[in-house]
């Protein structure tokens, strides 16, 4: 599994015109998955997502994490984080799972992830066409791959 993890003030999810999901301060999640992935990558990758320490203290240094601050999550599958981009100009998807393996996964990341944080987070839609704002916080924009867990 793959993420790319914004530090947010706000952020939300629009699918058809109709906003879907949005969040005050806290975390948009990109979340790519690849057919090697499995409930170990997502219990290690929530622990980590959920005691990052990636918030303001009362110092202004990052030392608290998304738990910490009460702070909201918002989740989106994205694919295209495992493009290979190696041979030619247009990027390759044979890594990202196919939707058959990457849908349960998913869902339990979100499961997973909702129960870590003790209240709802924000989804996407698996496979549609998301738009996707925020304000990001700092920035602060951190990459995590499971696979480079060492």
């Amino acid at each position: 599994m793959r993420v790319v993890i914004q530090r947010t003030l706000h952020a939300s999810v629009t699918i058809n015109g109709i906003c879907k999901s949005s969040i005050g301060k806290g975390l948009l999640i990109l979340l790519g998955i690849e057919d090697a992935d499995g409930e170990d990558d997502i219990d290690w990758l929530c622990k980590k997502i959920i005691n990052l320490r990636i918030f303001d203290d009362e110092h202004g240094v990052m030392n608290k994490s998304v738990l910490e601050t009460q702070g909201e999550i918002l989740i989106i599958s994205q694919f295209t984080l495992h493009a290979s981009t190696r041979k030619g100009n247009r990027p390759s998807y044979i890594k990202a799972a196919k939707p058959e393996t990457a849908i349960p996964l998913y869902q339990k990341f979100c499961d997973k992830l909702r129960a870590e944080l003790g209240k709802e987070i924000g989804t996407g839609e698996f496979g549609a066409d998301m738009k996707v704002e925020l304000l990001n916080d700092g920035p602060v924009t951190i990459c995590i791959d499971t696979k480079n867990k060492e």
